[in-house]
């Protein structure tokens, strides 16, 4: 794990933005130059190699004079480590990274902007070589043009970014996990969706509402238990009551099974329920979960493939995984 104030230079000490300064030219350059790039010209090149000398800026915290050395260090920026979806994808960049002789750092932001910042700027001071971004958004300071190649976002796409991005297709997924319901005979087919704004919470709607063709009976969780619980509640309250939830993700369907069994329900005879990720516990709930496996390992995977060969399939594939939480409706057979 990385402490943000792992980055923040000591008292008097040259930072890059200084060469930057002296040299007439951008940060982003400045990085590029220091990383050896070829794109820097031999002029740029030159007055960058005066400022460093001038100032006695030191690359990656050692004296290697401005030719720096590849760090083979990754960094991973995650929103929270508290959410088991992220680790299988660590421990498949870690897999991959590693066959290819990289280290991994992960960074969890817990939401915090500023923090993101802080952590993103290992990049620009070469401490890593690569940034994997899990956190759907660009950090604060990132000039992602001209960072071409060291980024890359996984599962949630980052609007008015040309990144290469890791996913699954949400909305075709999505379809997928109702019709999977409206096969086995439901038709009043609830959506706990997640938070408001959310790139997978607008795709996964999209799916929904193609495969019910309907607007209604939705309610917003931010992909917790707790929220799966509290919409759960608030569906359950409405007439009349669904019988089939598809959720977005699976720890909000985990909450969403407490509901039900707390408003004296059984699921999935009185009601079936349907996650998204096939997290670890999803097979350990009861009943087990019917849920859309995300092939979160090979997501970490091809990050890495994306970042040092640059190669970044457009989508992979999905699996709809059938459990005991689903069944027609009024089914008393399980």
């Amino acid at each position: 794990m990385i402490a943000p104030h792992m980055t923040e230079p000591a008292p008097n000490r040259p930072r890059m933005e200084d060469i930057a300064r002296l040299a007439g030219v951008s940060v982003s350059t400045v990085s590029r130059a220091l990383a050896g790039s070829p794109r820097v010209t031999g002029d740029t090149r030159e007055r960058i190699e005066a400022a460093v000398r001038q100032t006695g800026y030191v690359v990656n915290q050692v004296a290697q004079g401005l030719r720096l050395q590849r760090s083979r260090q990754l960094l991973v920026l995650l929103p929270t480590i508290a959410n088991p979806f992220f680790a299988e994808v660590v421990q498949g960049i870690e897999e991959a990274a590693g066959a290819a002789g990289y280290g991994v750092l992960v960074g969890s932001t817990e939401g915090d902007p500023a923090r993101e910042a802080v952590l993103a700027r290992q990049l620009l001071t070469g401490v890593v070589d690569g940034l994997v971004l899990l956190t759907g958004r660009i950090p604060a300071g990132l000039d992602v043009p001209s960072l071409a190649g060291q980024v890359v976002a996984v599962s949630e796409t980052i609007p008015g970014a040309d990144l290469p991005t890791i996913g699954i297709d949400n909305a075709a997924a999505a379809q997928t996990a109702v019709d999977h319901l409206r096969g086995l005979g439901h038709r009043a087919i609830a959506h706990i969706a997640g938070p408001p704004g959310n790139v997978l919470t607008a795709q996964r709607i999209e799916g929904w509402r193609r495969a019910t063709g309907t607007h209604a009976v939705l309610a917003f969780g931010d992909f917790t238990m707790a929220s799966g619980e509290a919409a759960m509640a608030e569906l359950l309250a409405q007439l009349p009551r669904p019988t089939a939830v598809f959720c977005a993700n699976d720890e909000m369907a985990i909450g969403a099974i407490k509901a039900a069994r707390d408003a004296g329900l059984r699921v999935p005879e009185d009601l079936s329920v349907i996650g998204f990720d096939d997290i670890s516990f999803a097979a350990f709930t009861h009943p087990p979960l019917t849920t859309i496996r995300q092939p979160r390992r090979e997501f970490g995977q091809a990050a890495v493939a994306a970042l040092l060969a640059g190669q970044a399939p457009p989508h992979l594939a999905y699996t709809l995984i059938v459990r005991a939480s689903t069944a027609p409706p009024g089914d008393d057979t399980h």
